[in-house]
């Protein structure tokens, strides 16, 4: 089934801001001073799309989101997105249920244009069925409380395949799609891509960077893209040239970056502004995929630092932030910065990589099947 000329997302601009990575001040608190100018930044390029959730960073995303965009801008000016989650901290069917009003009042409007059930995984797909969350977010809808309804996945295309199916009435689906995870198994991003177009279902895009790492990728894969060239310009950042091949795909609504940074912001708006975004042409896959073959001969731990994996461990181990430090001996192959880097959020937390216990909680919650357990032992190994 081909998208046709009216699908969801038809006139929406091709970049959306995911309010997932924002910027902090050193006492942990948003800093809601910069995300201010990233909001105005982003609106005056032409777009309008933000994605936030219930638990993300406990939920302080949607209450600045709240406070940098609902409250300063007219509400037809822009288009929101959250989600309700039903297994991070193990919910009741009541309390899944009252994050929707939550979320109104963190963020204070009075309805979504896009809601989502979140994180579907195979682990965790039955308590969204048992608690009735399908009829549930339809119900909204038809209340006039959301828009759009959908929900975010990350399992595998059989799976996809069966939900589609068996609800074929979503309007929206949001998946993880990057050249990285393109044809990995434990992600399926382009088998996903391929069953969302055959139930012509659009999709807005999360993780096109995975997680901040295909914007610093391995030397291997600097160097092809440094020596090709890019419709982005001359000096294309190597995060254009994922957000551009996430954006290319059919059926994308809009793809979202978790932007950190006011320079992150103006290097995104820089190639993806309406008018200015162009697919990559032939010449531009190609590069992709020599970089993708690259990558992949690369050893890194891929984690996209979501930090899902962190609520409900026993031990408070900082997992990402042992990772992001471990990686900088395996894709840099920068010993002291990685040594320095894991002392630093070891001595924050209190705790070290050694002191996993192995309860598996972590690898239950992660939706990139990373054997987490084995990494940090690794870690443990290497920078203890």
């Amino acid at each position: 089934m081909a998208y046709g000329e009216t699908y969801l997302g038809k006139g929406t601009p091709k970049l959306g801001f995911g309010m997932m990575r924002l910027p902090k001040l050193e006492d942990g608190s948003m800093d809601l001073a910069q995300i201010e100018q990233m909001v105005d930044r982003f609106l005056a390029a032409g777009f309008t799309y933000f994605d936030t959730a219930y638990v993300y960073d406990g939920g302080a995303s949607e209450r600045v989101t709240g406070k940098a965009l609902v409250e300063r801008y007219p509400r037809d000016s822009y288009a929101i997105a959250t989600k309700a989650n039903a297994w991070l901290g193990s919910p009741t069917e009541e309390e899944v249920k009252q994050q929707f009003e939550t979320s109104r009042e963190r963020l204070g409007v009075d309805y979504f244009d896009y809601y989502l059930l979140h994180a579907i995984q195979a682990n965790n797909a039955q308590t969204y069925e048992d608690f009735g969350l399908w009829d549930w977010a339809r119900g909204l809808k038809e209340k006039g409380l959301v828009r759009n309804w959908g929900f975010s996945f990350h399992s595998s295309p059989e799976h996809l395949d069966r939900l589609l199916t068996q609800h074929p009435d979503v309007d929206f689906i949001q998946l993880q799609v990057n050249y990285a995870d393109w044809d990995q198994e434990n992600v399926w991003s382009r088998r996903n891509v391929e069953v969302a177009e055959a139930h012509g279902v659009p999709y807005t895009v999360m993780e096109p960077v995975k997680g901040g790492t295909l914007a610093v990728p391995p030397r291997k894969v600097r160097e092809i893209f440094d020596a090709a060239s890019s419709q982005a310009g001359p000096d294309a950042s190597y995060a254009s040239w994922a957000v551009r091949f996430a954006a290319s795909q059919p059926g994308v609504i809009t793809v979202l970056s978790g932007m950190s940074t006011l320079a992150q912001v103006e290097d995104n708006v820089s190639y993806m502004a309406p008018g200015t975004f162009a697919p990559l042409d032939e010449g531009e896959l190609e590069c992709v995929r020599a970089a993708r073959r690259a990558l992949d001969e690369s050893e890194q731990i891929r984690c996209t630092a979501c930090h899902y994996c962190c609520d409900g461990c026993p031990q408070g181990i900082p997992i990402p932030d042992f990772f992001s430090a471990m990686n900088y001996k395996l894709v840099f192959e920068d010993e002291a910065s990685a040594r320095s880097r894991y002392r630093s959020a070891a001595d924050k937390a209190g705790v070290e990589a050694g002191d996993c216990i192995g309860c598996g909680q972590c690898e239950g919650a992660c939706p990139q099947g990373l054997p987490i357990i084995s990494y940090l032992q690794q870690v443990s190994e290497a920078l203890e």
